[in-house]
Formats: structure tokens, C-alpha cells, sequence
């Protein structure tokens, strides 16, 4: 397993939101979490991050990580896509993805790397010199991405990454990701609305309901409960 999380809590201020979860996610996977809005399912990210206080025990790559700084965490190979982006408006698109390798040292792998999020985004690449603030919702969402891949991460952690794109970027971003993953091996662990998406792209998934998990299984198996159809797939 690439990450192991027993017992998480985690909350804002004196507010409670996660009660206990478990999960597991396996190195070359996708796994989504499903649920409702303010299930937990964006706090849970945050927890990863260290973003939130926390309980609980969270092992990446074999190694404890809760209580660690952010910071370690990202050195690790943990990259987060926040939702909303988190895009550096007022600085260009290349050096919104300049930042994403701002942990590296190994600049000839960096170059290369980013000669690579080019060929996976081209329209990127037509925009480098441009103002991130000035490129559509899309073309950020596709930063936003790119950006976590200049990390060289084992682990992509992605918020909602198909909020407010219309359906045919959808497609093309989730066809991108599933090309990361197969050609890179990067796991990633996907919060995302549109469940059924998130199914088609996942290996497997969990379902949150008020901060704790009650239903796991794979992609398929999740696609058959009828709980899961009727409340999130619509038929």
C-alpha cells in the first residue's frame, strides 16, 4: 500500500468533521472518494496535507507521516490540487509550473519535466508567457495539474477537478489523467462530485457521509449498489 490511514480525525476550530475514517490506497492507483457536500471529503485532503489538525495514523510509502510539517510532506512526494485551483494569478504559466518543482534539485529532470507536462497540456505550452489570471477556467484547471506533476510526485491528492468545466473538458482531462497514471504510475486519491466520472477513472472508491466511511469496494461494485445509483449516479 501506498497509503494507509487508521482512525482519522479531524475538524476545524472545536467543529468535529472527520469521525474515524480507514482507507487505503495502493501505489499505481486511482481511488475516489465519494459523497455529499460537507461529507468531509475535501477535509480529508487537507488532513493528508497536514492542512487541518489531525488524529489518527497516516502511513505513506510504509512511513508515519501525521505530525509532520506540510512542507515534508510535499518533499515526500505528496502533491495536492486544491479546488479553486490555488493558480498564482499575476505570474505567468510557466512560472506557476516553475513553482511546482520548487522542492527539486535536479534541473535538467525539472526541464524535462516540464517538456512533458507540455506534451500532456500543448495548450499550456501556447501560453506559457501568458498571465495565468488571464487563462480560462479550463486552461487553469490544467495548470493546477500540471503544477502537482513538476513535484514528481508519488501521490497526486485532487479536489474537484472537474468544478465548473463543461463536459468535453471534462473528458479530456480525465483521459489525461488516466494517461499519467498508465504511462507514469503517479496514484492519485480523487474527490469528485460527478460521481460517475470519478468511477469510470478509479480502480476503487469510498463513499463519506458525515466524516465517516460507509461503503468501500471497487469502481464496479460501487457501480451496482443500488444505494450509490439512486442517491449519486442518477438511474
Amino acid at each position: 500500500m501506498l497509503l494507509e490511514v487508521k482512525n482519522l480525525h479531524a475538524g476545524y476550530g472545536q467543529t468535529r468533521v472527520l469521525h474515524g475514517m480507514d482507507f487505503t490506497l495502493e501505489k499505481g492507483s486511482i481511488t475516489a472518494l465519494l459523497g455529499a457536500n460537507g461529507a468531509g471529503k475535501t477535509t480529508t485532503l487537507r488532513a493528508l496535507c497536514a492542512m487541518v489538525k489531525t488524529g489518527g495514523e497516516i502511513r505513506f510509502d510504509g512511513e508515519r507521516i501525521d505530525g509532520r510539517a506540510t512542507e515534508d510532506i510535499v518533499r515526500l512526494g505528496v502533491a495536492h490540487v486544491p479546488d479553486g485551483r490555488g493558480t498564482f494569478l499575476n505570474l505567468s504559466t510557466e512560472e506557476n509550473l516553475r513553482l511546482g518543482a520548487y522542492t527539486r534539485r535536479d534541473r535538467k529532470a525539472v526541464e524535462a519535466d516540464l517538456a512533458r507536462v507540455f506534451g500532456y497540456f500543448p495548450r499550456l505550452r501556447e501560453r506559457r508567457g501568458q498571465q495565468a489570471g488571464t487563462l480560462s477556467g479550463g486552461e487553469q484547471q490544467m495548470l493546477a495539474v500540471s503544477r502537482a506533476l513538476m513535484l514528481a510526485p508519488k501521490l497526486m491528492l485532487l479536489d474537484e477537478p472537474s468544478f465548473g468545466l463543461a463536459p468535453l473538458l471534462v473528458r479530456e482531462l480525465f483521459s489525461i489523467l488516466r494517461d499519467i497514471r498508465s504511462r507514469e504510475g503517479v496514484s492519485m486519491l480523487l474527490v469528485e462530485q460527478n460521481a460517475a466520472m470519478a468511477l469510470e477513472l478509479a480502480d476503487r472508491a469510498y463513499l463519506i457521509e458525515t466524516g465517516r466511511v460507509v461503503l468501500e469496494g471497487t469502481s464496479q461494485e460501487l457501480k451496482r449498489n443500488d444505494a450509490v445509483r439512486r442517491s449519486y449516479l442518477g438511474y
